[in-house]
């Protein structure tokens, strides 16, 4: 269900089968502290769409990784694209898929710099009519008390090439993963540089480099290839829940067409 590895003549049935739902795996291309590829997110987010893509059936769209990464460009191999570039991108990539017949698209982020992004992309798609639908992926997996998951975890600070990303790729692509250059000294630990401001709810660009310059969050020697699986899996399950309730919605693009009428 990978779009590059259709046929031309093949694809029609695809796009029947996934009931023309596209999955829109946005991730970038950014350091990820001194033992992870500069793919990371890219992995992670693809292997996602693929796992969730093999239990309910969705086109994956091919790598997205031209999305909001400024935060990292002080270090090498970072592409960070102009902002209006990076919201052309995007929404000329999902006219482009519902032109191919995928009417519901649903983006699945795997790199915390989208978080604003994403949600006011999902926002302006009411600015002008349009024939499908633009849905932004979260879905829970069950980390709360006990479960697998949640339980497996060794580690309080994490967020960024540290226990969950690093196992991660340990699972999708071990051979990628520098062992002999991850650190356990602290350098994972927020600087707290603005701290006042961010206890009061104060937000500004500059708040990863803040606490993170190094673009290292958390603690990767305790990352292991079962934790990533068991981290993978649960999120591909969870989003394949999703992708069922999206492709039996007939709500939204009703509502949206309403919206667009009154206008």
């Amino acid at each position: 269900m990978r779009w590059e590895e259709l046929t031309s003549d093949l694809f029609p049935q695809a796009v029947e089968k996934a009931e023309g739902v596209c999955l829109l795996p946005l991730s970038c291309i950014e350091r990820h502290a001194h033992h992870l590829p500069l793919g990371t997110d890219m992995y992670i987010g693809r292997d996602l769409c693929n796992r969730a893509a093999a239990l309910e059936p969705a086109i994956v769209f091919p790598d997205f990784i031209f999305t909001q990464i400024l935060e990292a460009r002080h270090y090498p191999g970072c592409v960070g694209m102009d902002p209006e570039l990076t919201i052309r991108l995007l929404d000329n990539a999902c006219r482009e898929i519902a032109r191919n017949g995928l009417k519901k698209i649903v983006l699945v982020n795997a790199h915390g710099g989208n978080d604003h992004l994403i949600h006011y992309f999902a926002q302006i798609q009411l600015a002008n009519p349009r024939d499908y639908v633009v849905y932004v992926a979260n879905p829970a997996y069950g980390e709360e008390g006990d479960d697998p998951v949640n339980v497996q975890w060794e580690t309080t600070v994490d967020g960024h090439a540290g226990e969950r990303e690093t196992s991660a790729i340990l699972a999708i692509r071990q051979e990628l993963v520098r062992t002999e250059a991850l650190k356990s000294d602290g350098e994972g630990n927020p600087l707290e540089r603005l701290k006042p401001l961010r206890d009061l709810g104060v937000d500004m660009g500059i708040w990863w480099y803040a606490d993170h310059p190094s673009h290292y969050c958390g603690d990767g020697t305790f990352g292991t290839a079962e934790k990533g699986n068991r981290w993978l899996d649960a999120r591909a399950a969870a989003l394949a829940q999703t992708i069922r309730a999206i492709k039996n919605d007939t709500e939204t693009k009703r509502l949206q067409d309403e919206f667009f009428e009154r206008i």
